[in-house]
């Protein structure tokens, strides 16, 4: 996610400048045809180019309102999985105690020791779900091992890296580990583990609504007639325009260059625009910054278990928080 208040001109450059070259050499080929080739015929009347224009903007206009309404229920979903982690933790730390409560369960207080391993294990967990969530999005799975691994057993990790959908399985896990604590140990009584297992639920559903947005594409026949259009009228464009421009003088024909580039660059942006998010968990400039969100969940979580060594938020790269 871009985070700077005003795009950088290399930004812009790196976007434009494929884009201007071919405007301004289609630009100038139309005014070498039309002046000192004297081919008059090219030029079009202006009126039609006009309203092909009104209405190639409203068209882009309607493609990327549903291009960023992709990218905004991302990072819904994303704010969703932040709280919803931190009410998990929660939950773990403040519901399972030492006091066994469940009926039909002839297990000892639970220690200090065992709690603490316990909620650690469960809280990263956690943390470990939301980075394998972030790898699955990405289709990132050779970073397991450094942004997953560390925060399961090696057993465990070794045998979710191998599923088809490890995030899925962590919370599968997870609700396994509470039928554990409730039957077993009573270490949960049934409005507890009733409200944890809601959290898991909860969870299930944003990750179902982060892999709807990745796994449906944006309607290809909105993007791809989008991009039809804007370059029909590019290809339009000079040729309305140096008819107009010829009724000021025969050496004002050039003035058709500037102008239809400048013109011509505006569409092309707005398209590039939407077109840049559609997919917002790319792992590109303008995406849904997980790898940031993921940090801010640990730090958050761990800070909650008493640890005092975290990693510390990470900070944009060249204006980019990913």
């Amino acid at each position: 996610m871009y985070v700077r208040s005003n795009l950088r001109l290399r930004v812009i450059w790196k976007y434009a400048w494929k884009s201007l070259l071919v405007f301004t050499a289609y630009s100038v080929f139309v005014c070498f045809v039309y002046g000192p080739l004297n081919l008059h015929s090219v030029s079009i009347p202006w009126q039609p180019v006009a309203l092909l224009g009104t209405a190639v903007a409203f068209y882009i206009g309607f493609k990327n309102n549903g291009s960023y309404e992709r990218f905004w229920e991302g990072r819904k979903l994303w704010g969703g999985i932040v709280n919803s982690s931190r009410t998990f933790a929660v939950e773990a730390l403040e519901f399972v105690t030492s006091v066994v409560d469940a009926p039909n369960v002839d297990a000892p207080a639970a220690s200090a020791q065992e709690l603490s391993v316990r909620h650690k294990r469960m809280v990263y967990r956690q943390i470990a779900w939301c980075n394998a969530l972030r790898l699955n999005l990405r289709r990132q799975p050779e970073q397991w091992d450094a942004a997953v691994a560390p925060f399961l057993d090696e057993e465990e990790s070794e045998r979710l890296r191998q599923m088809g959908n490890p995030p899925a399985h962590l919370i599968r896990q997870q609700a396994a580990d509470l039928r554990v604590l409730r039957e077993e140990r009573g270490l949960l009584n049934d409005f507890q583990h009733v409200q944890m297992i809601r959290t898991l639920e909860i969870l299930y559903d944003l990750q179902g609504g982060c892999e709807r947005i990745k796994n449906t594409p944006f309607p290809r026949q909105y993007a791809f007639f989008s991009y039809v259009f804007i370059w029909i009228f590019v290809a339009l464009l000079p040729l309305g325009l140096i008819g107009e421009f010829a009724k000021m003088g025969p050496d004002h024909i050039w003035l058709t260059v500037p102008f239809s580039v400048l013109v011509s660059w505006v569409f092309n942006t707005i398209e590039v625009v939407g077109h840049t998010s559609e997919n917002p968990f790319e792992n590109e400039m303008n995406d849904v910054p997980m790898t940031a969100i993921c940090r801010t969940i640990e730090i958050d979580l761990r800070q909650m278990l008493g640890e005092t060594e975290v990693p510390p938020k990470l900070e944009p790269v060249d204006d980019i928080l990913y």
